[in-house]
């Protein structure tokens, strides 16, 4: 199984956007610094997250829904 996530940091309040196979693995390392692009200073907390069988479609999920960014679809993605 293949997961597509959304975390927000705790302290700048940005997003991020992901897919894995293994989400408490993926969370983990986002809090330790272990991911270039989550380096900041708080905490990452998942906020939303979409179950898939292959990984080709999570990873398409996962484009789709950085497209929605800053827009309203994100924000219903979130809110919801």
């Amino acid at each position: 199984m293949f997961t597509v996530y959304i975390l927000q940091n705790s302290k700048s309040k940005r997003y991020y956007i992901g897919s894995t196979n293994n989400l408490d693995r993926r969370i983990r390392e986002h809090n330790r610094g272990q991911t270039r692009s989550t380096r900041v200073i708080g905490i990452w907390r998942l906020i939303y997250q979409e179950t898939f069988i292959t990984n080709l479609e999570a990873k398409k999920r996962e484009r789709v829904i950085k497209s929605y960014k800053g827009g309203n679809a994100f924000k219903k993605l979130v809110r919801d």
